[in-house]
């Protein structure tokens, strides 16, 4: 069944500087080609293309929520030997039209987790 999508006005650019994520004391993720995503009142969030995270430290999780604007998101565990970030990571693998740029993106979220730019 297709996914309903409703307008919202979201908006895309390129961070236009390197952007480290670090996660029990390493560097996790580091991307020059990170996408800041502003909705609303919300936080901008940061995607960072997923080939620019150390697929190692991703664990699948059941989650899943649903956007109106975005699409379906799924997530994943951020683990690092004996800590774990349980859901901290989350994309969408078959976005909303209007974000289509996320496609093959993950965003972070947490206390655990330090987004940096620059």
């Amino acid at each position: 069944m297709a996914q309903q999508c409703l307008d919202r006005d979201i908006k895309i650019t390129p961070t236009g500087e390197t952007i480290s994520v670090r996660f029990a004391g390493r560097t996790v993720a580091r991307s020059d080609d990170a996408l800041d995503l502003a909705e609303g009142d919300y936080p901008v969030r940061i995607y960072i293309p997923r080939k620019d995270v150390e697929a190692e430290v991703l664990t699948a999780s059941e989650t899943q929520t649903t956007c109106p604007f975005k699409g379906v998101a799924s997530y994943h565990h951020l683990t690092d030997g004996a800590e774990t970030a349980q859901d901290a990571v989350w994309y969408y693998a078959d976005p909303c039209p209007q974000v289509a740029a996320i496609k093959d993106h993950v965003a972070f979220w947490g206390d655990q987790i330090e987004v940096v730019r620059g």
